[in-house]
């Protein structure tokens, strides 16, 4: 399977929910260049406020498994590549009704966004988090993701 698949997430708590603080979050990016890797490939940023939002990068020479609190499920069928994403069932808010998978043609992209509120445990504060999910059927040039998607889809909700 030709995919690239590129996470973006970023993590912040109470302190970085105003002010210049949020401004800082509120500027991170969500895409970045591609390694120089022959598909298939998982590049992944994580950001965080305690690293003052400085990106920090892995790269999986293997696709998600749906395993992990949030995965992407992929099937390819036809010629088109099935792109469901699977949220974790310990965010805030419940998103009980979700946006069908999407169906990407070689050469196409698309862009998931989902942002999350956590409990803390032990009687620690909330804590926030946006995933960016870009992935590419086909080949991806190394700056493809700081491009406009082919498709998008946006469920960001309103985190109190």
């Amino acid at each position: 399977m030709e995919t690239v698949v590129q996470w973006v997430r970023t993590s912040w708590t109470k302190h970085s929910r105003g002010g210049l603080e949020a401004s800082r979050r509120n500027a991170t990016p969500t895409a970045f260049p591609l390694p120089l890797t022959s598909p298939p490939f998982v590049h992944e940023v994580l950001m965080h406020e305690a690293d003052a939002f400085e990106p920090h990068f892995a790269t999986h020479a293997v696709l998600p498994v749906s395993d992990t609190d949030t995965s992407v499920l992929l099937e390819e069928d036809d010629g088109l590549l099935r792109v469901q994403l699977a949220v974790t069932p310990f965010g805030m808010p419940r998103r009980w009704r979700r946006p069908p998978a999407v169906r990407l043609a070689r050469g196409e992209w698309l862009r998931w966004q989902v942002n999350h509120r956590f409990a803390g445990s032990h009687g620690d504060a909330w804590t926030y988090r946006l995933d960016t999910l870009n992935i590419a059927y086909g080949p991806a040039p190394t700056d493809l993701f700081m491009g406009t998607p082919t498709h998008r889809v946006n469920e960001l909700a309103a985190l109190r």
